[in-house]
């Protein structure tokens, strides 16, 4: 059954049964409503595929992250498929690994189904070499890309302002008093340097010193900030206050101070990133810097849609995380 069939039995042109389908507005309503019968008595549905080409739209978006399980990327998928459903547009998502390779191929599969743009959920997508994969693909469709700055003609960026969240919060910390803070990260990505970036700048300004362990990369989850903190200990490192990438690594930190016989908050502060869920389940709740995943994610569903409807958008979206207070500090 085909739109030559419907046609016929409808008493219209083909170009009227291609109109119904992709709801045209040009299509008087009774004309409609006999051609959708006719579609219902046949059981007629319409081939998508052949659908997208008519209309040069498949309404289908690629999202890709590195890692569903993660809070943070599941948030912001869950967000971005909700506001894609409500403007219409169906979601593929693919879930890449951190190998190059793997996000190669994967930008490559969403471009072979026809997908009307891409969204990248993460800064771990911009490489720090080489970004001709991105680039190439935003060629074909427009690109969003949360938390990586690449630039390109079609190419747009949320950025959530990751170095003035870990800013605020070590200038909070200074006003209570702390003057010897750790700072634990996992990875060394785009987002990654602009939060160490941004605990440097704070300790700078505020005429503190910076140590070999003040810094500390570790495995992101929680036994790798565990680990750092008894270390630290061991070791009879000074510090009074710890701040973290994320906030499973705070976590990580208070169970070492807690085993250690330290007080959260009363000995040492704690600090995390993300304001996930985790803040809240923690005893005493944490402190987290708010990097307003849906609030990002919603932006760079609705900034796709927008491009995709031919609307004027800005390349550059910057977002400023908030610090949202509680027990551990």
């Amino acid at each position: 059954m085909n739109i030559y069939d419907i046609a016929q039995k409808a008493g219209v042109s083909i170009a009227t049964v291609s109109r119904v389908i992709n709801g045209n507005p040009s299509v008087s309503k009774k004309t409609r409503e006999k051609v959708t019968k006719v579609m219902d008595e046949l059981g007629y549905t319409p081939n998508v595929f052949a659908r997208g080409l008519m209309v040069n739209s498949m309404k289908t978006i690629g999202v890709m992250t590195v890692d569903v399980r993660d809070l943070y990327y599941a948030r912001a998928i869950q967000t971005i498929e909700s506001v894609m459903r409500l403007r219409g547009y169906d979601v593929i998502l693919c879930s890449t690994s951190t190998d190059i390779e793997e996000k190669r191929k994967y930008l490559k599969l969403l471009l072979q189904k026809s997908v009307d743009g891409i969204i990248l959920v993460g800064s771990i997508f911009k490489e720090k070499d080489d970004n001709s994969h991105i680039i190439e693909a935003s060629e074909k469709v427009p690109v969003v890309i949360i938390n990586g700055d690449i630039h390109a003609k079609n190419i747009y960026t949320i950025l959530n302002d990751d170095c003035e969240g870990v800013y605020t919060a070590v200038n909070y910390l200074v006003s209570l008093g702390h003057k010897d803070m750790i700072y634990l990260y996992d990875v060394d990505t785009f987002s990654g340097m602009e939060k160490i970036n941004g605990f440097k700048k704070g300790i700078q300004q505020n005429h503190l010193s910076i140590s070999k362990h003040s810094i500390l990369k570790v495995t992101k989850d929680i036994q790798g900030a565990y680990t750092a903190i008894k270390n630290l200990l061991e070791q009879k490192q000074p510090f009074s206050a710890v701040l973290t990438s994320d906030d499973i690594l705070a976590v990580g930190a208070m169970k070492a101070l807690r085993e250690a016989g330290i007080s959260v908050p009363n000995d040492c502060a704690v600090v995390g990133y993300g304001n996930s869920i985790i803040s809240e389940c923690t005893t005493p709740a944490l402190t987290s810097i708010d990097s307003k995943v849906e609030a990002t994610s919603s932006q760079a569903a609705n900034l796709l849609a927008d491009v995709l409807e031919e609307k004027n958008m800005p390349n550059k979206t910057i977002i400023v995380p908030e610090l949202v207070i509680r027990e551990t500090t």
